[in-house]
């Protein structure tokens, strides 16, 4: 979907300004704010990529004032009440009122320092050969779904040429909805900067993407 998280290339949001020395924590807690979201996501309700639409479908007022544990925070909020978990008032007041939806699992202290070495892998194994090799030339293409996409806006309907083939991963714009992993090859796509940002960009920079093979068409 085309949400506030999709900046690329937009104007007026100032420069980007690297933090020296910066924390992994800004505040304390934002240290609760990431325990609680990966716990919850332990329950098995939903999967990294509903996750991800969850924090792009806030409200582009609430996100752009937001930090960004915030928006995680918002998000997590949601899919606990989409899943059953809890209620909006229950959210509210902090207080549990109603029995919820079980967890499939829970995350135990224990638990932690494994689950969070073995990660969440989403490669997985095709029986079909990749459509596009190193080397060839593609155009992306000019979609603009209400769902959840991993295509930048600023990268559709652009040129570019096959870099490199990662691989076959989890397609993400299904598996945020409940249709499957159905997985794809990916490839990293490069574009010249003028084909990103047209005139007036600098000629030696290049922009580089992955890209699910169903994002992009032969030229």
């Amino acid at each position: 979907m085309n949400g506030p998280h999709d900046l690329g290339g937009q104007m007026g949001f100032g420069p980007v300004a690297p933090e020296k020395d910066e924390p992994v924590f800004h505040a304390e807690w934002e240290k609760r704010a990431l325990g609680l979201t990966l716990s919850c996501g332990a329950f098995g309700a939903w999967n990294i990529d509903e996750s991800r639409h969850a924090r792009e479908s806030i409200p582009p007022a609430e996100y752009l004032s937001a930090s960004y544990y915030e928006i995680w925070i918002r998000a997590l909020e949601a899919l606990l009440e989409r899943h059953g978990f809890a209620t909006r008032d229950e959210l509210r007041s902090g207080r549990s009122v109603t029995q919820g939806a079980v967890p499939m699992r829970i995350l135990k202290a224990e638990m932690v320092a494994g689950v969070l070495a073995r990660g969440g892998p989403c490669d997985r194994p095709l029986h079909v050969e990749p459509k596009f090799a190193a080397g060839d030339r593609v155009r992306t293409r000019n979609f603009h779904p209400e769902t959840h996409t991993r295509l930048p806006r600023y990268a559709r309907d652009k040129v570019g040429m096959i870099e490199a083939v990662q691989g076959s991963f989890v397609f993400p714009d299904d598996n945020a909805h409940g249709q499957g992993e159905n997985p794809q090859w990916v490839y990293t796509v490069v574009f010249d900067a003028a084909e990103i940002w047209g005139d007036g960009c600098d000629p030696t920079l290049s922009v580089s993407i992955d890209a699910w093979e169903s994002y992009l068409e032969r030229m």
